[in-house]
């Protein structure tokens, strides 16, 4: 595999997606069922709108922050398709930060491509960007993140990081960890800080004392002396500052609207229609009576607890603490779409050669059982909007089945996955090359 350059996948890759953009367009002309995704149309709407000097909140349905609209402007001015094409090479560019990140972490070549492949072709990937979601850009910027904390390049690691929280505000469930690894002997100023490197071994894998952090996090000293440190600060303030800083300017500009429309909403939002969350069939049993601020938030309950369990057990190896945090955040929404599946597919890569599962078995197992479950709620989806079935509680028992199917896959990764820190200590690392050089 690798003697498939990475150069000549990504070609290809770019070749598969200008073909697929092609073909949206002759598909949206000539057949019932359109290509292009309908959020396209609302972002090409709201960019309409904001090129004519209005607000992009005049479309309806539009949710998000004026930074895409803006992004899109083009769609008016040149081609329709400006946006797929912007969004398609966001997910190449996807492709090329999962090789550079596997690159530094030292990873065999044969690795990296394999891995990269996981993502560029994956269906569920390069559909999203060709029929024109805009969340190609999001995944990009989170590995972009990742990127300059890895290069040691603590501002701009920041700087990005309130840009996508801006812009997409999941990315807030990365706050703590990203924190929690800002260790003060590792970013030391004028220094990359250490990488852990792959390695082929099946080396005992550092085990966290979740009683022992918890215990920690709730002693008031130990919150003093630890996470007041110089990089935390820097980094909260400059994220921090990038937040506040487009919520500001944005609000200025078009008022209680932004404000509500893509930020609130989505801390509250309720959606009556079928999706994969479990908490849809109450939402659509209750949609007409308007929910309290505390039923809203509820649902935060689990998510929350899972969250801080996750990131307390494997903050210290980031990219899979990511990917873990980001499954089961979109297992636990209130609201569950397709789309949603992008923010962990761009991690999965990143934690793929730290996996003892192998392919055949348990690998099967795991993607037969996510997909199978997948396939059965699109059944009984098919049937009640195709088909005007009524099938909704047959539809609600198959979206809890679908988060018992993403817990047990969940389970199973954690349980195959060989925990390996992302960072090092100085005086660890040498010790690590000490202990090479005797090797050879």
């Amino acid at each position: 595999m690798a003697s498939f350059s990475f150069g000549s996948l990504l070609i290809l890759s770019a070749i598969f997606r200008f073909v697929l953009i092609l073909y949206g367009e002759w598909q949206d002309a000539n057949m019932e069922v359109r290509y292009t995704d309908v959020d396209y149309i609302v972002f090409s709407d709201a960019a309409s709108l904001m090129a004519s000097g209005k607000s992009p909140y005049m479309r309806s349905t539009y949710r998000y922050s004026p930074l895409l609209a803006f992004l899109l402007i083009p769609n008016t001015i040149f081609h329709r398709c400006w946006g797929k094409f912007l969004f398609s090479a966001s997910d190449l560019l996807v492709g090329y930060f999962i090789r550079t990140i596997l690159k530094k972490r030292g990873v065999p070549e044969n690795l990296c491509i394999g891995s990269v492949m996981v993502w560029l072709f994956n269906p569920f990937t390069f559909t999203i960007g060709t029929r024109g979601n805009c969340e190609p850009l999001v995944c990009a910027m989170v590995l972009k993140i990742l990127l300059c904390l890895m290069n040691g390049q603590l501002l701009q690691a920041a700087f990005w990081y309130g840009l996508v929280v801006h812009f997409r505000i999941y990315p807030i469930i990365y706050a703590l960890p990203i924190l929690l690894i800002l260790n003060q002997n590792v970013f030391k100023s004028g220094l990359n800080p250490a990488l852990q490197n792959w390695s082929k071994g099946d080396e005992k894998a550092p085990q966290s004392n979740l009683p022992s952090r918890l215990a920690h996090i709730f002693n008031p000293l130990f919150l003093l002396r630890s996470i007041m440190t110089k990089e935390r600060i820097i980094f909260g303030l400059i994220s921090g500052s990038i937040f506040i800083f487009c919520t500001v300017l944005f609000y200025y500009l078009y008022g209680w609207e932004f404000l509500h429309e893509a930020l609130l909403y989505h801390l509250t939002r309720t959606d009556p229609r079928h999706n994969f969350s479990i908490y849809f069939y109450h939402i659509y049993l209750h949609h007409e009576r308007e929910f309290s601020v505390v039923e809203k938030l509820i649902s935060f309950l689990p998510q929350l607890v899972v969250q801080l369990v996750l990131v307390l057990s494997f903050a210290q190896d980031l990219p899979f603490c990511w990917f873990a945090q980001t499954v089961a955040f979109v297992a636990f929404n209130k609201v569950v779409t397709a789309q949603y599946f992008v923010w962990f597919f761009c991690l999965l890569p990143l934690i793929l050669p730290w996996s003892k599962m192998k392919l055949k078995w348990k690998g099967v197992l795991s993607v037969s059982i996510w997909t199978g479950a997948q396939l059965h709620w699109l059944m009984w989806g098919y049937l009640l909007e195709f088909k005007g079935k009524n099938v909704l509680i047959q539809l609600w028992l198959a979206s809890i089945l679908f988060l018992a199917a993403n817990t047990a896959v969940l389970s199973l990764i954690i349980h195959q996955h060989k925990l390996s820190a992302l960072f090092v200590l100085p005086e660890t690392a040498v010790d690590n090359t000490k202990k090479s050089k005797k090797c050879n």
